[in-house]
C-alpha cells in the first residue's frame, strides 16, 4: 500500500511537467491560430488546416461543403506585393458574370480597420476561372463566390481569400467575418 503513494506521486509530477503532451483540443485549436508577423488571427472551429498547395500561400483551410455541394471552400493566407487597388482589380477579373455585366458593378468593397490595421473586405460573385497553376488550363466554375481581405501592414499586405460554391461560402460567411474580426 505505502508503494501505491509514491508511484501516484511520480504520475502526476509527470503530468505536471513542461513538455507533457498538451490534451487533442489543445492541439487542435493551436492548430487554428495564424501568425501573420507580429498580428494573430483564429481560424473557425470545424476549418480543416492543409499543408499549402505552393511555397507562396502561408496558411490554408479547408471550410466543409455544404450540403449538395462538391467542393469544399478553399481558405488561403499569403504576404505579397501589389497595391491593393490592382489585387482587387485581378480579383474581379477572376470572375465573369452570366449576364455579361461587370463584376466591379456587382462586387461590394469595405474598408475598415480591425486590430489597429486598415482592411480591405471583397465579396465578388460570378463564374470563377480557377487558375490551379501556371501551367494549368482555367476552369471555369459557375456559382462561385470569394470572400477576401487584405490587411495593410508596415512589412508588406496579407490576403486572406475564402472561395468556392456560393452556397458553401454563405453558409461560412459568418466564420470567415469573425476570424478577420479576431485579428489582433
Amino acid at each position: 500500500m505505502l508503494m501505491v503513494r509514491p508511484l501516484l506521486a511520480v504520475v502526476l509530477l509527470a503530468m505536471l511537467a513542461p513538455g507533457w503532451a498538451a490534451p487533442a483540443e489543445d492541439k487542435k485549436a493551436e492548430d487554428r491560430v495564424v501568425k501573420l508577423d507580429k498580428l494573430t488571427m483564429t481560424a473557425p472551429e470545424g476549418w480543416e488546416k492543409k499543408q499549402p498547395a505552393n511555397a507562396i500561400i502561408a496558411y490554408e483551410f479547408h471550410a466543409p461543403a455544404a450540403k449538395d455541394d462538391k467542393q469544399n471552400g478553399r481558405l488561403t493566407i499569403m504576404k505579397a506585393g501589389g497595391s491593393v487597388e490592382a489585387n482587387v482589380d485581378r480579383w474581379y477579373a477572376q470572375f465573369s458574370q452570366p449576364d455579361g455585366s461587370k463584376t466591379k458593378d456587382r462586387a461590394k468593397i469595405e474598408k475598415t480597420t480591425i486590430g489597429g490595421k486598415t482592411v480591405h473586405l471583397a465579396d465578388i460573385s460570378g463564374t470563377y476561372k480557377d487558375q490551379r497553376g501556371p501551367m494549368a488550363p482555367a476552369v471555369e466554375r459557375e456559382k462561385y463566390r470569394m470572400l477576401a481581405a487584405i490587411i495593410e501592414t508596415d512589412g508588406g499586405n496579407f490576403f486572406v481569400k475564402l472561395y468556392g460554391p456560393a452556397k458553401t461560402i454563405a453558409e461560412h460567411e459568418k466564420a470567415f467575418r469573425a476570424m478577420i474580426d479576431s485579428l489582433k
